[in-house]
Protein backbone atom coordinates (compact mmCIF):
# COMPACT_ATOMS: atom_id res chain seq x y z
CA UNK A 1 0.00 0.00 0.00
CA UNK A 2 2.90 2.37 0.67
CA UNK A 3 4.34 1.70 -2.78
CA UNK A 4 0.93 2.36 -4.33
CA UNK A 5 0.55 5.57 -2.32
CA UNK A 6 3.96 6.84 -3.48
CA UNK A 7 3.17 5.83 -7.06
CA UNK A 8 -0.17 7.67 -7.08
CA UNK A 9 1.38 10.75 -5.49
CA UNK A 10 4.16 10.70 -8.10
CA UNK A 11 1.57 10.35 -10.86
CA UNK A 12 -0.35 13.37 -9.54
CA UNK A 13 2.86 15.43 -9.37
CA UNK A 14 4.14 14.50 -12.83
CA UNK A 15 0.76 14.90 -14.52
CA UNK A 16 0.79 18.56 -13.43
CA UNK A 17 4.28 19.17 -14.80
CA UNK A 18 4.39 21.86 -17.52
CA UNK A 19 7.18 20.05 -19.36
CA UNK A 20 4.90 17.05 -19.72
CA UNK A 21 2.17 19.06 -21.41
CA UNK A 22 4.63 20.84 -23.71
CA UNK A 23 6.10 17.55 -24.87
CA UNK A 24 2.68 15.97 -25.28
CA UNK A 25 1.44 18.91 -27.37
CA UNK A 26 4.51 18.75 -29.60
CA UNK A 27 4.02 15.01 -30.01
CA UNK A 28 0.39 15.46 -31.05
CA UNK A 29 1.43 18.20 -33.50
CA UNK A 30 4.04 15.89 -35.03
CA UNK A 31 1.49 13.13 -35.41
CA UNK A 32 -0.98 15.57 -36.95
CA UNK A 33 1.69 16.96 -39.29
CA UNK A 34 1.85 13.56 -40.92
CA UNK A 35 -1.30 14.69 -42.76
CA UNK A 36 0.73 17.44 -44.45
CA UNK A 37 3.55 15.08 -45.37
CA UNK A 38 1.00 12.61 -46.63
CA UNK A 39 -0.30 15.24 -49.04
CA UNK A 40 3.24 16.00 -50.29
CA UNK A 41 4.00 12.34 -50.93
CA UNK A 42 3.23 10.81 -54.27
CA UNK A 43 3.09 7.21 -53.10
CA UNK A 44 3.05 4.99 -50.04
CA UNK A 45 1.04 7.55 -48.08
CA UNK A 46 -0.08 5.22 -45.32
CA UNK A 47 3.43 3.82 -44.77
CA UNK A 48 4.95 7.27 -44.29
CA UNK A 49 2.16 8.30 -41.92
CA UNK A 50 2.61 5.14 -39.84
CA UNK A 51 6.39 5.55 -39.73
CA UNK A 52 6.23 9.22 -38.73
CA UNK A 53 3.52 8.63 -36.14
CA UNK A 54 5.37 5.78 -34.43
CA UNK A 55 8.61 7.78 -34.51
CA UNK A 56 6.84 10.71 -32.83
CA UNK A 57 5.43 8.47 -30.10
CA UNK A 58 8.86 6.94 -29.52
CA UNK A 59 10.82 10.21 -29.48
CA UNK A 60 8.48 12.27 -27.33
CA UNK A 61 7.81 9.33 -25.06
CA UNK A 62 11.57 9.08 -24.49
CA UNK A 63 11.81 12.81 -23.75
CA UNK A 64 8.97 12.54 -21.23
CA UNK A 65 10.63 9.53 -19.56
CA UNK A 66 13.99 11.31 -19.33
CA UNK A 67 13.04 14.86 -18.39
CA UNK A 68 10.42 13.79 -15.85
CA UNK A 69 12.45 10.84 -14.56
CA UNK A 70 15.63 12.78 -13.82
CA UNK A 71 13.80 15.02 -11.35
CA UNK A 72 11.90 12.37 -9.40
CA UNK A 73 14.48 11.98 -6.64
CA UNK A 74 16.28 15.30 -7.06
CA UNK A 75 13.11 17.31 -6.42
CA UNK A 76 12.56 15.46 -3.14
CA UNK A 77 16.12 16.31 -2.07
CA UNK A 78 15.82 19.93 -3.20
CA UNK A 79 12.54 20.44 -1.32
CA UNK A 80 14.00 18.71 1.76
CA UNK A 81 11.00 16.37 1.77
CA UNK A 82 13.39 13.43 1.43
CA UNK A 83 14.34 13.87 5.11
CA UNK A 84 10.73 13.36 6.16
CA UNK A 85 10.39 10.31 3.92
CA UNK A 86 13.55 8.52 5.06
CA UNK A 87 12.74 9.23 8.71
CA UNK A 88 9.51 7.26 8.41
CA UNK A 89 9.39 3.47 8.77
CA UNK A 90 9.41 2.88 5.03
CA UNK A 91 12.08 0.96 3.15
CA UNK A 92 13.98 3.01 0.62
CA UNK A 93 13.45 0.43 -2.09
CA UNK A 94 9.70 1.00 -1.71
CA UNK A 95 10.26 4.71 -2.26
CA UNK A 96 12.25 4.02 -5.46
CA UNK A 97 9.74 1.47 -6.70
CA UNK A 98 6.83 3.82 -5.98
CA UNK A 99 8.49 6.65 -7.90
CA UNK A 100 9.22 4.30 -10.79
CA UNK A 101 5.66 2.97 -10.98
CA UNK A 102 4.23 6.48 -10.72
CA UNK A 103 6.20 7.64 -13.74
CA UNK A 104 5.25 4.48 -15.64
CA UNK A 105 1.60 5.31 -15.02
CA UNK A 106 2.22 8.81 -16.38
CA UNK A 107 3.93 7.36 -19.45
CA UNK A 108 1.11 4.87 -19.97
CA UNK A 109 -1.50 7.66 -20.01
CA UNK A 110 0.55 9.76 -22.43
CA UNK A 111 1.33 6.85 -24.74
CA UNK A 112 -2.37 5.95 -24.74
CA UNK A 113 -3.36 9.51 -25.69
CA UNK A 114 -0.78 9.72 -28.49
CA UNK A 115 -1.70 6.25 -29.77
CA UNK A 116 -5.42 7.03 -29.88
CA UNK A 117 -4.81 10.28 -31.78
CA UNK A 118 -2.42 8.46 -34.10
CA UNK A 119 -4.89 5.70 -34.95
CA UNK A 120 -7.70 8.25 -35.45
CA UNK A 121 -5.47 10.12 -37.91
CA UNK A 122 -4.73 6.89 -39.79
CA UNK A 123 -8.38 5.94 -40.14
CA UNK A 124 -9.37 9.51 -41.03
CA UNK A 125 -6.84 9.54 -43.87
CA UNK A 126 -8.04 6.15 -45.01
CA UNK A 127 -11.63 7.35 -45.07
CA UNK A 128 -10.66 10.61 -46.80
CA UNK A 129 -9.10 8.82 -49.77
CA UNK A 130 -12.12 6.49 -50.09
CA UNK A 131 -9.82 3.56 -50.77
CA UNK A 132 -9.12 0.36 -48.95
CA UNK A 133 -5.62 1.28 -47.90
CA UNK A 134 -4.18 -1.73 -46.09
CA UNK A 135 -3.65 -0.94 -42.43
CA UNK A 136 -1.91 -3.42 -40.15
CA UNK A 137 -3.47 -2.35 -36.84
CA UNK A 138 -2.12 -5.41 -34.99
CA UNK A 139 1.40 -4.65 -36.22
CA UNK A 140 1.04 -1.00 -35.14
CA UNK A 141 -0.13 -2.04 -31.66
CA UNK A 142 2.84 -4.42 -31.40
CA UNK A 143 5.19 -1.56 -32.32
CA UNK A 144 3.58 0.70 -29.70
CA UNK A 145 3.88 -2.07 -27.10
CA UNK A 146 7.63 -2.41 -27.75
CA UNK A 147 8.00 1.37 -27.66
CA UNK A 148 6.42 1.35 -24.20
CA UNK A 149 8.81 -1.41 -23.09
CA UNK A 150 11.71 0.71 -24.31
CA UNK A 151 10.39 3.67 -22.33
CA UNK A 152 10.12 1.52 -19.19
CA UNK A 153 13.80 0.68 -19.55
CA UNK A 154 14.68 4.31 -20.26
CA UNK A 155 12.72 5.39 -17.17
CA UNK A 156 14.76 3.07 -14.95
CA UNK A 157 17.98 4.53 -16.42
CA UNK A 158 16.81 8.13 -15.81
CA UNK A 159 15.81 7.22 -12.25
CA UNK A 160 19.19 5.54 -11.72
CA UNK A 161 21.11 8.71 -12.60
CA UNK A 162 18.74 10.90 -10.60
CA UNK A 163 19.74 9.15 -7.35
CA UNK A 164 23.31 10.48 -7.38
CA UNK A 165 23.59 13.24 -10.00
CA UNK A 166 22.19 16.66 -10.85
CA UNK A 167 19.30 16.98 -13.33
CA UNK A 168 21.59 18.43 -16.01
CA UNK A 169 24.10 15.59 -15.84
CA UNK A 170 21.32 13.03 -15.48
CA UNK A 171 19.70 14.35 -18.66
CA UNK A 172 23.01 14.19 -20.54
CA UNK A 173 23.71 10.64 -19.35
CA UNK A 174 20.18 9.42 -20.08
CA UNK A 175 20.09 10.99 -23.54
CA UNK A 176 23.49 9.45 -24.24
CA UNK A 177 22.12 6.03 -23.30
CA UNK A 178 19.16 6.62 -25.60
CA UNK A 179 21.31 7.62 -28.59
CA UNK A 180 24.00 4.98 -28.04
CA UNK A 181 21.34 2.35 -27.40
CA UNK A 182 19.99 2.90 -30.90
CA UNK A 183 23.47 2.97 -32.46
CA UNK A 184 25.12 0.16 -30.49
CA UNK A 185 25.01 -2.32 -33.39
CA UNK A 186 26.61 0.20 -35.75
CA UNK A 187 29.25 1.13 -33.18
CA UNK A 188 30.13 -2.54 -32.69
CA UNK A 189 30.36 -3.01 -36.45
CA UNK A 190 32.70 -0.06 -36.95
CA UNK A 191 34.71 -1.08 -33.90
CA UNK A 192 35.18 -4.60 -35.28
CA UNK A 193 36.64 -3.11 -38.46
CA UNK A 194 39.26 -1.17 -36.51
CA UNK A 195 42.88 -2.28 -36.73
CA UNK A 196 43.26 -1.72 -32.99
CA UNK A 197 42.50 -4.78 -30.86
CA UNK A 198 41.76 -2.47 -27.92
CA UNK A 199 39.07 -0.62 -29.90
CA UNK A 200 37.55 -3.94 -30.98
CA UNK A 201 37.40 -5.22 -27.41
CA UNK A 202 36.10 -1.87 -26.12
CA UNK A 203 33.31 -1.69 -28.69
CA UNK A 204 32.27 -5.27 -27.88
CA UNK A 205 32.32 -4.51 -24.16
CA UNK A 206 30.00 -1.50 -24.48
CA UNK A 207 27.81 -3.38 -26.96
CA UNK A 208 27.00 -6.04 -24.36
CA UNK A 209 27.01 -3.66 -21.38
CA UNK A 210 24.68 -0.96 -22.70
CA UNK A 211 21.06 -1.68 -23.67
CA UNK A 212 20.40 -2.37 -27.33
CA UNK A 213 17.31 -0.23 -27.84
CA UNK A 214 17.06 -1.16 -31.51
CA UNK A 215 15.64 -4.49 -30.31
CA UNK A 216 12.45 -2.58 -29.49
CA UNK A 217 12.25 -0.94 -32.91
CA UNK A 218 9.80 -2.61 -35.30
CA UNK A 219 8.46 0.59 -36.85
CA UNK A 220 9.49 -0.47 -40.35
CA UNK A 221 7.71 -3.81 -39.99
CA UNK A 222 4.55 -2.03 -38.84
CA UNK A 223 4.74 0.52 -41.68
CA UNK A 224 5.20 -2.13 -44.37
CA UNK A 225 2.85 -4.68 -42.77
CA UNK A 226 5.65 -7.21 -42.32
CA UNK A 227 5.00 -10.07 -39.87
CA UNK A 228 6.77 -10.05 -36.50
CA UNK A 229 7.38 -13.41 -34.85
CA UNK A 230 5.61 -13.69 -31.46
CA UNK A 231 8.76 -15.37 -30.13
CA UNK A 232 10.69 -12.20 -30.95
CA UNK A 233 8.19 -10.10 -29.00
CA UNK A 234 8.53 -12.49 -26.04
CA UNK A 235 12.35 -12.42 -26.16
CA UNK A 236 12.47 -8.62 -26.34
CA UNK A 237 9.98 -8.39 -23.47
CA UNK A 238 12.18 -10.67 -21.37
CA UNK A 239 15.28 -8.69 -22.32
CA UNK A 240 13.65 -5.41 -21.33
CA UNK A 241 12.33 -6.83 -18.05
CA UNK A 242 15.73 -8.28 -17.11
CA UNK A 243 17.68 -5.11 -17.92
CA UNK A 244 15.13 -2.91 -16.14
CA UNK A 245 15.27 -5.13 -13.04
CA UNK A 246 19.07 -4.94 -12.93
CA UNK A 247 19.05 -1.14 -13.26
CA UNK A 248 16.40 -0.81 -10.52
CA UNK A 249 18.45 -3.03 -8.21
CA UNK A 250 21.52 -0.84 -8.78
CA UNK A 251 19.38 2.25 -8.20
CA UNK A 252 18.11 0.84 -4.92
CA UNK A 253 21.64 -0.03 -3.73
CA UNK A 254 22.93 3.48 -4.48
CA UNK A 255 19.93 5.17 -2.89
CA UNK A 256 20.20 2.90 0.15
CA UNK A 257 23.81 3.99 0.70
CA UNK A 258 23.12 7.72 0.40
CA UNK A 259 23.36 9.67 3.64
CA UNK A 260 20.76 12.44 3.92
CA UNK A 261 21.72 13.57 7.40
Amino acid sequence: MRIIAIALNTFKETIRDKILYNLLIFALIMIGSSVLLERLTLGERTKITVDLGLASISLFGALIAIFIGIGLVYKEIERKTIYTIVSKPIARYKFILGKFLGLLLTLLVNIAIMSIVFIIVLYALRSYHHVGVPLDLIGILKAIFLIFLELILLTSIALFFSTFSTPTLSAIFSLSFYVIGHLSTDLKFFGSRSESVFVQKLSSFFYYLLPNLENFNIKAQAAYSLPVDPEYIALVTGYGALYTTIVLLLTTVIFQRRDFK
